[in-house]
This record gives structure tokens, C-alpha cells and sequence, in this order.
């Protein structure tokens, strides 16, 4: 195992989870539930709720459910927590159900953003949510941060409301909205919250529950990590950092004046200068004023007037024996371009951007100011630092609190359980599995989890997923022996981390793997080989599965790893993310090139293999990503075919709030680099006409889409890729074709023009894949949602016709009714040989 205890090794000055004296109330001991009803509030003994939690989710008792982890942590220190949960927001009364709160009010819009839930990447609006029991849509509003944050105000204008969740932290400055098209003010202005948590919450939400309990003003707590709120100006005693601008003075080159005439007709006229005589004197004059260093009078070239250059003395406090030093970070605030400069002008939006992302390191980072308004509505957004990791100890402590691991009694169906109607596939998605690790340093730009839970690793204990293996196996209902994933936002980064503190507390790099892994990353997978083998070695354990995203340029690092994982945790598909094949595309997604996914699949092959088993990997790839030319698509889609892949799931990029890859789409420009007016434009994927195309080149193998293709091709000079040769990309053929689209998964399938009733064929719009994961806001959302390819028929298709059905497809016309299928194709598990 690892002799590192926790992989952040930085100084922690934060005051420990554990070391807080319990409130009063934690005599009334530990709820069932959380209590969503005052009948429930009766049955515990309690008057009243210390602090209500309202969310834009059904209410589940597992620690990958923010509302849950937030409020059994706050239970733990001894408040009352009750739950609201998806109220009607029509009126402010369903935000009175528990009755007024002694401290404050809880808000998150819940696992996702409400928008991201909603819509899909085309902006049509979902049928379903998958958060919410019965997978039925609507039970939550449009930006729902904002619209319950304004009903608790209605409810009770005296109580203070403390904003959170992942809608909260992406949305924490001004921010591009993909819905509306246009930039947002930070949701600390619109939501009018008191004070808004980004990140891992745990930390701040408990000093700050503690310190309103104190009867410390809500106002006065403006030095908690992790949080943003309302400032007019900014105190004394503050370094002010001035970023709003990309623009640099530099020297003032010579400006001739037209009115002058030329050298003869001055001479003639007693003028003693020339055109360019005067303008180099001018351009002397102010470059001399500027380079000034004392207080001796520079003597104007023109007019021979006597001015005074502007002084500028060095600030005592940052001298140190004649050296100039720099201002302290936890003392300096950097100065963003404000709302309406970002909001008018996309370069400063990138640049704005590109600061924020500098910023996010908690050993280096600095305060962030972003002004709002002008005159009189003039404000400040004020985003302090992020939060301190929590240590292992802590992370033990938060998954180990006494969850009940299942919905609120409430969701029950006519039988008692959650299987029937009212399942909530989030929470079915999730029952079986354990969360290992937070955090992620891969720092792809279409990804929100660095901007929400940073790229610091934070690791549980062995022991403590040990202890949440067990309790699944004895106390969850419907457990078989499976565990569908033991992993966190990424498979294996379990206890990887920088190598020197130093190095990790100074480091401002986007990410430790780009453009390869560094050579400071510790790359030891030797703890999560161990923990692999002792959980499979439990009583009642016959499986575990790795459901969660594997970083295969990491893997690769470590064989042994590669070997353990293909042997013993695959169930016969392994998914991993390369993302597309061609280097433009990957540079803007900060991926590996296709040579480590080809280096990966080498070992991958090899292992399966000497176990004596035929797996696959299923690659998942993104449609219309910015930096893609149509060019990269047709490359991917040749790639695709010559591999034998066919693409079921198809859905284009997703601009999430905040992201880097969002910053591009909307400006135009790289912020990975630095923004400058001149700086590299980015290829832009706009227009539905296009967005189908890049789709369609990943859906190479539905005739529907061949028409387009067969256009698309001839214009960019490769009409050589169309015919009914294996080297062909489509045929010369165009079959008829009623519009549907069938797949083997039903949720992927369109329906024909004119089925059951419907007028036009539209696509089932079905919820990304979502993996929730134990942070506060609690759901990673992964953007943008990406192509599930699945291996699919190797013949080539000939004479236009379809390939003859691979074998997946004719299991999946045997699947019976209540058979189990496998979690990644939906098809049946592989009969045994």
C-alpha cells in the first residue's frame, strides 16, 4: 500500500470535521430520515427544524445524494435537518411545510443542473428525470437554484439562505447560459442568496452552521473557503489584483500630425520643424515621461512648456531589504473584468475565464471580485478561495454516517419498496455501488468536475469501503453478490497524487495528465490492487465490477493494474473515453492522442487473453466538440468503421456552465493558452445543419443519414468514400427508409414518421449517463454527453443493404421478460462456454 496517508500533503489550517462541540439538539440522537413532514418532526420529539435542506430532488438516504450527505453531516454535529423536497414552486407556501427554520435555509437545485436536466443538448425540452421517483419530468423548475431561493425568501425574509449544490458552483461568476445564448450574472446576484457554497461543501456548511448558531450575523461571514456572496467595496488591508483587461501599454510609437506641411514650405514659412522632425519629438517626449524615475521635470517639445511626470512610489509594506516582493495570497484579491465588460465582449469572457481556472489550485489560489452593476446598483461578487480537501480521516467520516441507503418511505409503492413505479433510477443506477475517491486532475475542458470538486485526490480509507461493501451486502434489499462499481469520477485515481508538497501547493497546471502525465504524478496503483483484492475476498461478494470511467493513459503506468482490473472486475465491457481520434479536437478537450487508447487496448487484449475470456472496451466519443472541423469527424467515422464500431447512443457537446470548453464555444477563442486579441481563434461547431452532420458521421451505419453524409462528402472533396467497397464510408444506394432507427437499447430508437400516433419522428430523448458521486451538489455532471459506441457487425455493407445482425443483436431479440442485462449494453450476459 501506499505510505502516503492522504494524497493532498499541502498544510491543511483548516479546523477539523470532528473537532466542533455538538449543538444542543444532538441529544433528540439520529433520525431514520431525515424528516420531510412535521408528523415526522413529532415522532422525533422536535418543534422545530435548526436548518431545512429544500432540493430539486427526490429525497435518497445515500451518501452519492447531496442532500443526504449535507444533512446527516449536519446531523452529526447536532442540528435538527429537515428535508424538502421537489416542492411546487407555484407559491411559497410548500416552502412553509416544516415551519420556519431557527438558523437558515439549505438550498440546491440538486444532483444536476435543473437546466442540464431538463433539456437536452438540442434544447428540446426531456420527458424524464432520472432523480426523481417514476422517472417522470417536471417535477422541478428552470433554473431551480434561483427559483427556490426566491420562495424561501417569500416564506420567511429574516432567515438567512445558504445556496449550494453543482448548479450553484458552475454558475458562482458571470457565466455563458447555452440555453438563452448569452451571459448570465453570477447566481449570487440573481438568486439574492446570502451567502452561495461551491465545491465540497462539507467544511464551510459546518463552521457556518456553528457560527449562525452563535448569533454571528449572516453578514459578517465573509472568510469561510468555499464561498461567495455580496460585497459594495472591497476592505482595507486587500492587495487589489487588476485582470479586467487582456490590453497592455506598451511603447508609443510616432504619430505624424497632418496639419503640418512638408520640410520646404515649413522652412519657407520660418517654421523650425519638420513632419517628422515634430512627431519623433513628440513620441520622445512621452516615452521620457514615462521611463521617468525621479522628480526632475521633463521640457515639453512642444510649446516649450515645463510638465511634471506622474510619481510612483514603492508601497513600504511590500520592501524587503531594497528587493520587491509579491502581495500576500491570502491578503490579495484578483479583479476580474465585470458582468457587462464579459457580457459585451467574448475575448474578455475567455480571458475571464482562463483566470478563474488558474485559480482553482486551494494551496495557491487567491480571492476572485467580479463587479455587477454600475453607479448606485454597483456591487461586487466576492469568490474566496476554495475549500480545504478533506483529509482520509474525514472522508471516513462523511461516508460512514448512518445513511439508510435507500429513498424516503414516502416514494414507497403499493408493495413497500422502490422497485415497482416508483423507482428512481438514480438511486438504482448507484444501489449497489461504493464511492472510493473525489476529485479528478485529468482536467478535460468539456468536464465541471475540476471547477466543482478540484483536482485534488481525496481518498477514503480502505477500511471505511470495506465497512460500506459489508453494510451493502447485509442491510441493502435486492442485493445479489454484484458490486456494479467500486470507483468515484474516475476509476483509478484512487490515492494518486503529486509526489512533493511543495510542488502540488505552488502548481497551477489545468491538469497532470496533459499532454502526458508528469513526471511529479505519483502513478502507484498498488492501493487500489489491494483494495480490489480484499473486497472480492469478502463473504457474500461474488463480483466486482469498475463501472466508473477509466483514465487509460494513467492505467498504462501500471501493467499490474491493467492485468488485476481485466481479469477480475470486467464484465465483459469496459468503457473509457477517448474521446475522438484526431489531434485538433483532443488539443481543445486537453485528451491523450488515439496512441494511448491503442496502447491500452494491447494490454487490454493481451490480459483477457491469458484469463481465458472475450471482452471488449466500449470507447465513447463526443460529436460536434469545439475545435472540430468537419474533416476530424470524417476521419473519426473511417476510424469507427475500420474498427468495427458502430455508434448507438449519439448526443453533441453540452456547454456546461463554466467549463473551459464552454468559454470556447461562446468566445471563439483558446483560453488555455493565454487570451489575447490576436490570440488562436477556435473552429465552432454552430447551427443544427451542422450539429447533424457531425452526428451523422458518428451515425455512419443508419441509412438515415446517408443522404447528408453523401452531400457533405462531395463538398469536401471525397466523394471517393462513397460507394459499396469495404474502403467506402456509404453507399451509392439510398434504401427506403421510414425515419426510425432501431438499436438494440429501446431508449435509443426513433420511432417511424407517423407510429402510434405521432405526426413527425422524434428521438427518444433519454437522460445522459450519470454517475452520481458524494460531493455537496453531490452529481458530476458529465459534459458534454457523449457517444456510446458499441462493438458492432464486421461485414461491410453491400449493395446498400444492412449488415447481417451481429450476434449482440440477435441476443437481444432472445432477451426474456424480467432477465437480467448487462449494465453498459443491455443485452443478456454471455452464456458460459
Amino acid at each position: 500500500m501506499t505510505t502516503y496517508a492522504d494524497v493532498s500533503l499541502f498544510p491543511r489550517d483548516a479546523k477539523p470535521l470532528s473537532s466542533y462541540r455538538k449543538f444542543w439538539a444532538a441529544r433528540f440522537g439520529v433520525a431514520p430520515f431525515l424528516p420531510m413532514s412535521r408528523d415526522e418532526m413529532t415522532q422525533l420529539g422536535w418543534d422545530s427544524c435548526d436548518i431545512i435542506i429544500v432540493t430539486g430532488d427526490a429525497y435518497v438516504d445515500h451518501p452519492s445524494f447531496g442532500m443526504a450527505v449535507i444533512g446527516r453531516m449536519l446531523e452529526n454535529q447536532g442540528f435538527r435537518v429537515g428535508i424538502i423536497a421537489q416542492p411546487d414552486w407555484q407559491s411559497a407556501e410548500p416552502f412553509k411545510a416544516l415551519g420556519k427554520p431557527n438558523l437558515f435555509y439549505g438550498v440546491t437545485a440538486g444532483n444536476m443542473d435543473s437546466m442540464i436536466n431538463r433539456y437536452t443538448a438540442d434544447r428540446k425540452m426531456r420527458s424524464d428525470d432520472a432523480y426523481t421517483a417514476g422517472d417522470v419530468g417536471g417535477k422541478r423548475p428552470d433554473r431551480a437554484a434561483i427559483v427556490y431561493t426566491q420562495r424561501c425568501k417569500e416564506a420567511y425574509k429574516d432567515v438567512p439562505i445558504i445556496l449550494g449544490g453543482i448548479e450553484g458552483s458552475l454558475r458562482r461568476i458571470a457565466h455563458y447560459d447555452y440555453w438563452s445564448d448569452k451571459v448570465r450574472r453570477s447566481v449570487v446576484v440573481d438568486s439574492k442568496c446570502d451567502l452561495l457554497l461551491y465545491g465540497n461543501a462539507e467544511r464551510a456548511v459546518v463552521e457556518i452552521a456553528h457560527r449562525l448558531a452563535a448569533k454571528e450575523p449572516v453578514q459578517n461571514i465573509t472568510d469561510v473557503r468555499g464561498t461567495a456572496f455580496v460585497r459594495r467595496e472591497t476592505p482595507e488591508g486587500w492587495f487589489e489584483i487588476d485582470s479586467t483587461s487582456v490590453d497592455a501599454p506598451g511603447r508609443v510609437e510616432a504619430h505624424v500630425n497632418p496639419y503640418l506641411m512638408i520640410s520646404e514650405q515649413a522652412l519657407e514659412q520660418g517654421e523650425s520643424c519638420a513632419r517628422n522632425d515634430e512627431a519623433r519629438a513628440v513620441a520622445d517626449e512621452v516615452n521620457s515621461k514615462t521611463a521617468a524615475k525621479g522628480s526632475k521635470a521633463v521640457k515639453g517639445a512642444v510649446g516649450g512648456k515645463t510638465e511634471s511626470p506622474l510619481l510612483f512610489q514603492p508601497n513600504p509594506s511590500l520592501q524587503v531589504k531594497g528587493k520587491l516582493k509579491v502581495p500576500p495570497r491570502d491578503r490579495s484579491v484578483i479583479r476580474l473584468p465585470s458582468y457587462e465588460q464579459v457580457k459585451s465582449d467574448p475575448v474578455l469572457y475567455a480571458h475571464a475565464n482562463r483566470v478563474l481556472h488558474l485559480e482553482t489550485n486551494p494551496g495557491n489560489a487567491r480571492a476572485i471580485v467580479q463587479a455587477h452593476g454600475d453607479g448606485r446598483t454597483a456591487r461586487d461578487v466576492w469568490i474566496t478561495p476554495p475549500p480545504i480537501p478533506l483529509t482520509t480521516a474525514e472522508m471516513d467520516l462523511v461516508f460512514d454516517l448512518p445513511y439508510a441507503r435507500s429513498p424516503h418511505p414516502i416514494y414507497a409503492d403499493e408493495n413497500g419498496g422502490h422497485d415497482g413505479v416508483t423507482k428512481i433510477p438514480a438511486w438504482e443506477m448507484i444501489r449497489f455501488s461504493v464511492n472510493i475517491m473525489r476529485g479528478c486532475f485529468g482536467g478535460c475542458t468539456f468536464c465541471s468536475i475540476t471547477e466543482h470538486e478540484g483536482r485534488i485526490i481525496q481518498s477514503r480509507s480502505e477500511d471505511s469501503v470495506i465497512r460500506e461493501i459489508e453494510e451493502i451486502r447485509d442491510k441493502v434489499p435486492g442485493f445479489t453478490g454484484v458490486i456494479s462499481d467500486l470507483g468515484g469520477p474516475t476509476a483509478n485515481m484512487y490515492r494518486i497524487g503529486c509526489k512533493s508538497p511543495a510542488i502540488e501547493s505552488a502548481c497551477r497546471k489545468p491538469s497532470c495528465v496533459y499532454p502526458d502525465v508528469c513526471q511529479n504524478l505519483n502513478t502507484d496503483h498498488s492501493s487500489l490492487i489491494h483494495m480490489y483484492r480484499r473486497a472480492r475476498a469478502l463473504k457474500g461478494v461474488k463480483k466486482i465490477l469498475i463501472g466508473s470511467g477509466l483514465r487509460y493513459d494513467l492505467a498504462v503506468k501500471s501493467p499490474e493494474y491493467i492485468k488485476e482490473l481485466v481479469t477480475h472486475h470486467v464484465g465483459g465491457y469496459l468503457k473509457i473515453a477517448p474521446e475522438h481520434t484526431e489531434m485538433g479536437p483532443l488539443s481543445k478537450m486537453m485528451k491523450p492522442g488515439i496512441g494511448s487508447y491503442d496502447r491500452f487496448k494491447q494490454l487490454f487484449d493481451k490480459f483477457s487473453l491469458e484469463a481465458g475470456k472475450k471482452q471488449f472496451l466500449v470507447p465513447y466519443f463526443i460529436a460536434a466538440h469545439p475545435g472540430t472541423a468537419d474533416e476530424d469527424m470524417m476521419h473519426l467515422a473511417l476510424w469507427l468503421k475500420s474498427h468495427g464500431f458502430r455508434a448507438d447512443q449519439v448526443q453533441t457537446f453540452y456547454p456546461s456552465p463554466m467549463a473551459t470548453a464552454t468559454a470556447m464555444y461562446h468566445s471563439g477563442r483558446n483560453p488555455l493558452s493565454r487570451v489575447t486579441r490576436e490570440s488562436e481563434t477556435v473552429d465552432i461547431v454552430r447551427g443544427d445543419r451542422r450539429r447533424r452532420l457531425h452526428k451523422a458521421f458518428l451515425r455512419y451505419h443508419d441509412a438515415n443519414n446517408w443522404p447528408l453524409l453523401r452531400e457533405a462528402l462531395k463538398a469536401m472533396g471525397r466523394a471517393d468514400l462513397i460507394g459499396n467497397g469495404k474502403k467506402h464510408l456509404i453507399p451509392f444506394h439510398q434504401p427506403q427508409t421510414d425515419g426510425s432507427y432501431t438499436s438494440v437499447r429501446r431508449k435509443n430508437s426513433t420511432e417511424a414518421a407517423g407510429a402510434r400516433g405521432v405526426k413527425t419522428a422524434q428521438p427518444v430523448r433519454t437522460a445522459p449517463s450519470v454517475r452520481p458521486v458524494a460531493t455537496y451538489g453531490k452529481s458530476i455532471i458529465q459534459t458534454p454527453v457523449k457517444v456510446a459506441a458499441r462493438v458492432g457487425a464486421k461485414a461491410a455493407l453491400k449493395s446498400g443493404l444492412p449488415a447481417k445482425p451481429s450476434a449482440a443483436v440477435r441476443s437481444a431479440k432472445s432477451v426474456r421478460s424480467g432477465q437480467i442485462l448487462t449494465q453498459h449494453t443491455g443485452l443478456p450476459p454471455r452464456r458460459k462456454s
